[in-house]
């Protein structure tokens, strides 16, 4: 017998355990695409931002970079320290490194310089920014990186008379790379060296 119309037929009904099944199952398609979504994914980033290159990259090499320092009688530039690796999240590594003017007697002050991947195949490795300019007229000791973080001690000094040989400033800074950009967060301000 057929059933007249607007009389439910009992496999079309609706029941309680029906909902919770239909619930249970968009939960599990909504579960799994959190699951293989990336954990670095985020709204600002492009799926090309967050991809590594195809090839592994080396970092670049700070000795063949060039560097803004004036040096007296047309002295060479020594590289005395650099870290490597990817500094700003894109998968390719940079170099942090610490320059200064050679010097066979005295310690001229430092630059620390964020150096990325040259433009063009073959070129020399850029400048991606300047840490410390080494017209503020400091050294540096204790260069590391830890993680993405690039940190050291700055040292300076207290007035024009204190010799270049010893500085009597220190602090520690750390360097990360926040919203687009490198951002110096200075340790607690020592007194003396």
């Amino acid at each position: 017998m057929q059933p007249s119309a607007g009389q439910d037929l009992p496999h079309t009904r609706s029941r309680g355990v029906h909902w919770i099944s239909t619930a249970a199952a968009l939960g599990a398609v909504v579960a799994a695409i959190a699951l293989v979504q990336p954990a670095d994914a985020s709204p600002g980033k492009s799926a090309a931002d967050r991809r590594p290159p195809a090839t592994p990259v080396a970092a670049p090499d700070p000795a063949a970079a060039g560097y803004p320092l004036t040096c007296a009688n047309g002295a060479k530039t020594d590289v005395i320290s650099k870290v490597s690796g990817d500094l700003d999240g894109d998968g390719r590594p940079e170099t942090a490194v610490v320059v200064r003017c050679h010097s066979e007697t005295g310690t001229p002050p430092s630059g620390v310089y964020v150096l990325s991947a040259p433009e063009a195949a073959g070129g020399a490795p850029r400048i991606a920014v300047t840490l410390v300019n080494p017209r503020d007229n400091r050294q540096i000791s204790d260069f590391r990186l830890e993680g993405r973080t690039v940190r050291a001690t700055v040292l300076g000094f207290s007035s024009d008379s204190v010799p270049q040989c010893c500085p009597d400033m220190s602090r520690g800074y750390s360097w990360e790379w926040r919203d687009g950009r490198y951002v110096a967060l200075p340790g607690p301000a020592a007194n003396t060296v």
